[in-house]
């Protein structure tokens, strides 16, 4: 059975635009859980390697697969790489930090004996006198002031705080030259490229060159999957345009980045980034505390419901839940609350989200531009675009049309690729000269679509080829 060979049960001017990401975790962990998700509203299913083991997570991803074919519609499944995560090592009670105390930090030191506070990563190697150093996820700031040759970073305390074990370390001055996937990211990679998993996320981007360093481990590995560059790094954000133009999807991870940078920053890096997935055709992801209150309580905060319809007002194609489908109370009703929200914000747009950039002049993107405006002037019920690779269909939604966008294409990987796309609704259908219009008959017969609806398709002379749409053909159903 081909995904959506299930009749959708609403019109396809109902569908949400915006998509949903639910992250796996001990509140979801089992197929039934996973499958209330996808039936509530997720499109993309997000295994956390960071936590939990590896054959956990890669036991989560057949659940998914079938949850995703009884319920007839694609599913994405992003492996989420844990990266350089920088913390502080294992240590009894609470050290308390005063203003202008002198700390020291040691690779796995035992601090009863040295004195020195243990650190899991060994930053002797990495960082320089007069960077600054974050700990416990920017609480307690601090400036190092000497690395010595034994290893000990000497670092000068600017405020008052506490150090507890295991909490985050953040160096936003500090190059990592390269060096963000470690040896368990190397070995989740070799597991994972095996599996069916269709995005792989990498953390603590700094330059386009990490995005093509993990590329060309993957095709070393024979994965197929894309690849989603987590923004949260002021190096990243310095290096953002390669980055976006490097990578295929582009995460706004705004838990570390709001430490990196300033706060206030980061709503401005958040549409500077969705404005440049839209300029390069690349699908842009908000995450990070969105309905955080929905962890412990049924309702969210009036903060959280704007924060998201904020990110469906300014373009985002998707919207990321972690802790609260991970480890919330509430994992189901959260992504039914998030489904509301962008619902209505969907259908009550303040204004249409344009950026001011020039895009570049190639055929794929005046054939996109042209099969929207056609749409428009003839009040089109939907563009119906045949793609191989998913190319078409990413150019097209990049545009942000006001016509519904369907997708039709032979490859399972692209449709559950597509997933994540903004408005995109796939298709999964064999390479054939009259695909698109097999497919709207289709979903006339399943009243997605109606008698007297019109649709443009798009499509190419030569079905299956990738790169060659250049065909674009009106239709009245009857």
């Amino acid at each position: 059975m081909h995904f959506t060979d299930i009749a959708p049960s609403v019109p396809v001017g109902s569908f949400k635009r915006t998509k949903i990401i639910a992250t796996i975790g001990p509140a979801t962990d089992n197929p039934e859980m996973v499958e209330q998700l996808i039936a509530a509203g997720v499109n993309g299913i997000r295994l956390n390697f960071s936590h939990g083991t590896r054959e956990e997570h890669l036991a989560r991803i057949p659940w998914v697969r079938k949850a995703s074919e009884k319920q007839g519609k694609p599913v994405a499944v992003i492996q989420d790489l844990q990266g350089p995560k920088v913390r502080l090592g294992d240590f009894e009670g609470i050290i308390t930090v005063k203003a202008g105390d002198e700390l020291s930090f040691l690779y796995q030191a035992d601090y009863v004996k040295t004195g020195h506070i243990p650190m899991q990563y060994d930053l002797s190697k990495k960082v320089k006198k007069g960077e600054r150093l974050y700990l416990f996820d920017g609480k307690v700031r601090t400036t190092i002031t000497r690395v010595g040759h034994d290893g000990v970073v000497h670092a000068l305390a600017d405020n008052d705080g506490i150090l507890i074990k295991r909490k985050g370390m953040n160096l936003p001055d500090t190059d990592f030259q390269g060096d963000i996937l470690t040896p368990k990211d190397l070995a989740d990679i070799e597991a994972g490229a095996g599996q069916d998993i269709d995005y792989v996320a990498i953390s603590f981007v700094q330059t386009a060159a990490d995005i093509e360093n993990l590329r060309e481990l993957l095709q070393k590995q024979g994965s197929t999957a894309k690849i989603i560059a987590k923004i949260e790094t002021k190096a990243g954000v310095d290096n953002i345009e390669s980055i976006v133009q490097a990578a295929d999807a582009i995460m706004v991870a705004r838990g570390d980045l709001a430490v990196e940078t300033p706060a206030e920053s980061v709503p401005v890096v958040q549409r500077q980034i969705i404005g440049l997935g839209q300029k390069y055709a690349k699908p842009t992801i908000v995450a990070t505390q969105m309905l955080l209150s929905m962890v412990d309580m049924p309702e969210p905060t009036r903060a959280e419901v704007s924060d998201v319809a904020t990110a469906v007002f300014i373009g985002a194609d998707c919207v990321m839940l972690s802790d609260e489908t991970a480890m919330g109370k509430y994992p189901v009703e959260t992504v039914k609350t998030m489904k509301r929200v962008v619902l209505y914000a969907e259908q009550h747009p303040p204004l249409k989200a344009t950026y001011p950039f020039e895009r570049e002049h190639t055929m794929r993107h005046a054939i996109s531009s042209s099969v929207i405006n056609l749409a428009e002037n003839i009040d089109a019920r939907a563009i119906v675009a045949e793609t191989k690779s998913g190319a078409t269909a990413l150019q097209i939604a990049s545009q942000r049309p006001d016509t519904a966008l369907i997708a039709v294409t032979s490859e399972i990987r692209t449709a559950q690729q597509l997933a994540l796309v903004y408005d995109v609704k796939s298709y999964v259908r064999p390479d054939d000269p009259q695909a698109a219009i097999k497919l709207t008959e289709w979903l006339r017969q399943n009243d997605v679509l109606a008698i007297g609806d019109v649709v443009v398709m798009v499509s190419g002379r030569y079905p299956g080829k990738t790169g060659a749409t250049d065909t674009i053909k009106v239709r009245a159903l009857e």
